[in-house]
This record gives C-alpha cells, sequence and structure tokens, in this order.
C-alpha cells in the first residue's frame, strides 16, 4: 500500500472591493499633450501589482493612442490628485475608473476642437492608434498634427475626474448596510499529495476560476490569481510566526518558511468577465481576492486524501501526522 495518498478540494469566495473604513475616491487630471502624448496624473501606488501598465491601457483605449504614448506622471500628492493606497483590491476599480472619467472628458473637448476646426459634427470625429479622422470625408491626422492645430487656435484639451464608491457603513444593531460598492466572487479546486509516513504535504495543481469584471490586462490577472494562491499557500502549509515571552523565536528564513520555485504548482486560471454595472469601465479588481478561496481548497484536499481535519494554520506535517495519529487510535480495533 502505497504512503502517499492523493486528495481533491474545492472552495469558493467573494471579496469586496475598495476600503470601508471612510469613503473611497480618486482623482486623476488628463492633457492630450504635444506630440499627441497623453499625460496622466493621479496619486496612484506602483508596488508591482502593475497598476501603472493598466492605467497606460485604459487611457489608450480612451484616447484613441498607443499604450506607449500615455505617460504616468509624479504621484506624489502634494503636486497630484489623491488616489488613496494600494491595497483592498482597488486600483484598477477606483482609479481605473477615475482615469477613464477624465480622459472620456479630455477627449470631449478634443473632439469639438477638431469639429469646429475641420466644420464636421462631432459625433462624425474618430480617433484610434495614434490617429484622428472624421468619417465619410478624407480628413485624417496624426494626433500631434491634430494636437499642434488645436493648440495654435488656443485649445489646450485638459479633463479631470473623481471616481467615489458610494457605500455606507453597517449598522451596529442589526448589521445591515452596504459595505463596498462592487463584490468579486472565486472558486479553486486543489490536488494534494500527502506523504502519510512524514506527514508532508504537496500542492500538484490548483484550478482558480476569478470574476473580475472586465479584464484590462488578462496576463496581469493571471499573475495576480498566481501570485495570490502562491502567498496563500505559504500562509496555509508554511509561515507559522512564534512569540515566546513578547520575543519571535522565528526571526529568520531558516525557521520562518516561505515558498520557493519548486513549491508552486501547476496554476489554470479561468478569467470571468461579468462587468460592473455601476463603474464606466465595467472593471472590478483581483488582488486579494485570489488567495481567499486557496487555503480552504487545500484543507480539504487534505481531508480528501488522509480523512483528517486541520483546523490550524499553518498544516505542518506535525499537525497532520498527530491528525492521523488520533485518527488510527479513534478507529475501532483491526478497521
Amino acid at each position: 500500500m502505497s504512503v502517499k495518498k492523493r486528495g481533491r478540494g474545492m472552495a469558493g469566495g467573494w471579496y469586496g472591493i475598495a476600503r470601508t473604513a471612510a469613503v473611497d475616491r480618486a482623482g486623476t487630471w488628463v492633457e492630450i499633450d504635444d506630440g499627441g502624448t497623453v499625460k496622466i496624473v493621479t496619486g496612484v501606488t506602483e508596488i508591482g501589482e502593475g497598476i501603472l501598465t493598466v492605467l497606460a491601457q485604459i487611457a489608450a483605449e480612451e484616447i484613441g493612442v498607443k499604450p506607449e504614448n500615455v505617460v504616468i506622471g509624479d504621484n506624489d500628492t502634494a503636486r497630484s490628485p489623491e488616489a488613496a493606497h494600494a491595497g483592498a483590491t482597488r486600483q484598477t476599480y477606483m482609479i481605473g475608473n477615475s482615469v477613464a472619467m477624465a480622459c472620456r472628458e479630455a477627449k470631449g473637448r478634443f473632439v469639438g476642437a477638431m469639429a469646429e476646426m475641420w466644420d464636421v459634427p462631432p459625433e462624425t470625429i474618430e480617433t484610434g492608434n495614434g490617429y484622428v479622422w472624421a468619417t465619410e470625408t478624407n480628413l485624417r491626422e496624426t494626433m500631434a498634427e491634430a494636437v499642434e492645430h488645436i493648440k495654435k487656435r488656443g485649445v489646450v484639451v485638459v479633463g479631470s475626474a473623481n471616481f467615489t464608491a458610494q457605500h455606507t457603513g453597517l449598522d451596529p444593531v442589526d448589521g445591515s448596510g452596504r459595505p463596498w460598492q462592487s463584490y468579486v466572487f472565486g472558486c479553486q479546486v486543489a490536488e494534494v499529495e500527502v506523504d502519510t509516513l512524514t506527514g508532508e504535504v504537496q500542492v500538484l495543481g490548483i484550478w482558480a476560476a476569478h470574476d473580475v469584471g472586465r479584464a484590462v490586462n488578462p496576463r496581469g490577472v493571471e499573475g495576480q490569481i498566481e501570485g495570490g494562491i502562491v502567498q496563500a499557500l505559504g500562509q496555509g502549509l508554511m509561515e507559522h510566526y512564534q512569540l515566546a515571552q513578547g520575543h519571535t523565536t522565528t526571526p529568520g528564513f531558516a525557521k520562518y518558511i516561505l515558498p520557493t520555485s519548486l513549491d508552486v504548482p501547476h496554476v489554470t486560471s479561468v478569467i470571468v468577465e461579468d462587468p460592473d454595472p455601476i463603474g464606466p469601465l465595467g472593471v472590478k479588481g483581483i488582488g486579494e481576492p485570489a488567495m481567499v478561496p486557496t487555503i480552504p481548497a487545500v484543507m480539504n484536499a487534505i481531508y480528501d486524501a488522509v480523512g483528517v481535519r486541520i483546523t490550524s494554520l499553518p498544516a505542518t506535517p506535525e499537525k497532520i501526522l498527530e491528525a492521523l495519529a488520533k485518527k488510527r487510535q479513534a478507529a475501532p480495533f483491526g478497521a
């Protein structure tokens, strides 16, 4: 009989987007500048999650230029509108929507100026890939040429916007309220292999399906899902911060174990796009939500494999061996 047992588990989760302690908001300034570039100024916080790429893509699509022609300016809030922190899976939802709204205001002024210069109805003006043209005419220019011409006519194209999440606190008596404006949902399946002699758990694969509203950058979404899963595996199976008389006994990575590349399973990501009905872009977010179902899915897979429930984290080999020993002691003799 093999000492290694395999099992699968499933778990689902939901997550509220943006912060709830205070009204969440994000402001943006936009200018269609010389050379046909688009300048974005907002208090965004980039900590490696890829938000600058997302904002550049949003602005490029809204204005009609290439992403490489979008410049994200200084994010110091002494010189830019407040956009709050990186957290609560809020940046694509809050700042992305703010950037889109500001871009739409700027584009509206640009279209109006071009329509007046070309003497055509504004609704015939279209932009894309760095060009502007009037439908059913031969009028066509690069964005750089167009900006130069309308600036000579005294027009500087700017826009601004503030996106606010409208939510309420929870009633202290009955718990009613609307703590978040938008929600995301996800489900994951985990497959594990448990060594019944050593108690070690190897996660063989994770299948993760997550609603993100609208995926601005699908590859970035997959990266967020994979990163969240790996972080959850560390919390669920390895990371054990311990204290003794107020002092840590796990001060270094020799005792506080983190996942390495060898611990990362194959992750199959499924992006579900159910657009948010409130924001102008339909986006939601995927940051913390990616790790919510992972741990319960893995714990359910361990139970499926060896029939023991681990109810405290991390699920270390010692805990699993102890649970297996208690299971054997509780079993009828000869069973």
